[in-house]
């Protein structure tokens, strides 16, 4: 790859980077706020699976703001797989506990969050993912896993929230988000060992 296609990709990579950062603090925002309100911890959940994205982005970011961003790729994909444990970790636990705890109240403003990020991460990932590969840059690859996993989190938050709302059925989304904690800690073993590319 010649040095101008490389200095497109690495603008590409800063601008999708300040792009998620922004999106997650705003959702992390609307996210935490609607789940005090609703007693939602999924919403809380979710809400700090998105400080966990921002972290994993500042890490490229800061990996991408080197002249020579490969020699920083090791320690951001350490920072990387570290946001994919404290994700699993605090999912799992808030999770057991939401499935013997107080029952949420319905939420309108998580429903519509969940699934305008349902809509929003496909997108930004896809995009991360293919600027990532064709650089060559794990390190960006493995952040378009952490902004995938909060699609698939977005699915099962939003499965949950209207599980509740229209039946009920409170113990739906805890459930669902044990599973997304497993896919997290396999995610984080495989930024930790620097697996995630191409």
């Amino acid at each position: 790859m010649d040095a101008a296609r490389r200095a497109v990709l690495r603008r590409r990579v800063r601008w999708l980077v300040a792009g998620t950062i922004t999106y997650n603090v705003a959702e992390a925002i609307v996210a935490v706020s609607a789940g005090t309100v609703a007693s939602s911890s999924a919403l809380v959940a979710f809400g700090l699976d998105s400080v966990a994205e921002v972290l994993s982005a500042v890490a490229v970011a800061w990996q991408f703001a080197s002249a020579d961003p490969e020699r920083r790729e090791r320690a951001a994909l350490r920072v990387i797989a570290v946001s994919f444990f404290l994700l699993a970790a605090y999912v799992a636990v808030d999770s057991v506990r939401s499935l013997f705890g107080d029952e949420a109240s319905h939420s309108t403003v998580g429903i519509v969050l969940a699934a305008v990020s349902l809509v929003v991460m496909p997108v930004l990932s896809g995009a991360q993912r293919r600027t990532g590969r064709e650089l060559g840059s794990a390190s960006a690859v493995a952040d378009s896993k952490q902004t995938l996993l909060c699609t698939y989190l977005s699915g099962v938050l939003l499965a949950g929230l209207l599980a509740n709302a229209l039946f009920g059925w409170y113990w739906a989304d805890p459930v669902a988000a044990l599973a997304i904690a497993a896919v997290a800690v396999r995610e984080g073993l495989e930024a930790w060992r620097g697996e995630h590319c191409c």
